[in-house]
């Protein structure tokens, strides 16, 4: 390992925050080893317990009709074309009676920015499975929520509070992209811009509720650009502490002619695990950071988690959003144990 490299590490061991500079450095230059090995070390100073773990829940997208049309998403479907759907209440109802069949305790319900459903929908529809089931309602990412405060004309922390008390347990990080409104400009230009979707988190967290934060790279952002979104979600964590996890996920490549910088190379494994263990190593008051099988492969899912991950994320009962844009991984419950005990650790349901 490099001298600079090292030192970098060594502060962040010692306690010390990592700058900015100090991220890119790591991002652009240190080898994946130096950096696995570093992120290895910071995770077992955060996590002395030697444990990894998963949650068995279900992604429902209850419609994928959406007026945002961001350039990279290949699931959406605008309004009035063929292809879009809503799913009915039975339909709904039947996903979670199979979730909880198979184990599962969490529910990741999330979808288009739907012209046509409002505040008052989503309470019911919260109010209704909370009647009806236990599980853990992990729902409705800040865009989806901002969406709501602006149809109803309320004050975004007043719905908050609503979709709180109807039943909502805590918030996903969806259509967070990059943290950088230049980014965001060229990727999601009808999305809210960083500061928006911030003020979601912070709103939530001061309600005492929790939250995850993503990062989806591997598009047209920089190095810089990724330590910057990585840096609004360390300052707002020091301001709340809200954040239970940070998941980093790679973009998937839509089809040709869909966007104009469709052809942008796929991010691979090795920017994959780099980012994730600079993830650990920066993000000092993050407790979790869980990698994403999803989009990488368990394989690869191994190899996270000696590189600076401590959750192995979800058996996702079902995914569709990734899946549109062709990149499909499947797993179970047996699988999943297998491939911490592999690494290592010892699988523990959260």
């Amino acid at each position: 390992m490099e001298k600079k490299f090292l030192e970098i590490i060594e502060k962040r061991l010692a306690g010390e925050r990592l700058t900015l500079a100090d991220g890119v450095t790591l991002l652009g230059e240190a080898d994946l080893l130096s950096l696995g090995q570093g992120a290895d070390l910071v995770r077992g100073q955060m996590h002395p317990e030697n444990a990894v773990t998963f949650v068995i829940d279900r992604n429902i997208n209850y419609t994928n009709i959406c007026t945002c049309q961001c350039r990279f998403c290949a699931f959406y479907c605008p309004p009035g074309k063929t292809g879009g759907y809503l799913l009915s209440q039975d339909e709904l109802n039947a996903k979670i009676e199979e979730t909880l069949a198979a184990g599962g305790t969490q529910l990741l319900i999330q979808g288009g920015l739907h012209p046509d459903l409002d505040l008052p929908y989503f309470e019911e529809l919260l109010r209704q499975i909370k009647s009806r089931y236990d599980v853990h309602i992990h729902s409705l990412s800040p865009p989806e929520i901002w969406d709501l405060a602006r149809k109803a004309a309320l004050p975004l922390a007043e719905v908050i509070t609503r979709l709180k008390e109807a039943g909502l347990d805590s918030i996903p990080g969806g259509g967070a992209e990059i943290l950088v409104d230049a980014v965001r400009r060229r990727v999601s230009p009808k999305k809210i811009m960083t500061d928006d979707w911030l003020r979601v988190h912070e709103l939530w967290h001061a309600r005492g509720g929790r939250s995850t934060a993503t990062m989806m790279f591997g598009h047209v952002e920089t190095f810089a650009d990724r330590m910057e979104h990585l840096a609004r979600i360390r300052d707002l964590q020091d301001k709340t502490g809200g954040f239970t996890a940070f998941i980093p996920w790679t973009y998937q490549p839509v089809p040709r002619g869909m966007w104009d910088e469709a052809d942008i190379p796929r991010a691979g494994s090795f920017d994959y695990l780099k980012t994730l263990a600079v993830s650990r190593i920066f993000l000092d008051n993050v407790p979790n950071i869980q990698a994403s099988w999803v989009t990488q492969g368990m394989k690869i899912g191994e190899l996270t988690l000696l590189c600076g991950a401590n959750d192995l994320g979800s058996v996702m009962i079902e995914e569709n959003v990734v899946a549109a844009a062709g990149t499909v991984h499947r797993t179970n419950e047996a699988e999943l144990r297998q491939a911490i005990l592999v690494a290592g650790f010892q699988p523990r349901r959260r």
